[in-house]
């Protein structure tokens, strides 16, 4: 699942060296905090925040075969 988001959002940005996931696993959910570059932030949340809810429901839709909730953060 990280390396799914991984490659999303690094399809997505100018500067994918910059791209860190981490995964921070709990009882009942994951949570994958995706770090980008300050310049790049735009571009992996998007107009009203259109792209980052459809990463956050394409890893959402890939979790429910697991029966788990995940979350994704973005932070700059």
């Amino acid at each position: 699942m990280k390396s799914t988001v991984e490659f999303l959002v690094k399809e997505l940005v100018d500067n994918p060296d910059a791209v860190e996931v981490s995964e921070i696993t709990g009882d009942d959910s994951t949570t994958y905090e995706v770090r980008v570059s300050p310049d790049d932030l735009g571009k992996v949340i998007g107009k009203q925040g259109r792209i980052a809810n459809a990463i956050r429901t394409l890893v959402k839709a890939v979790a429910m075969k697991d029966k788990r909730k995940v979350y994704v953060e973005i932070l700059a």
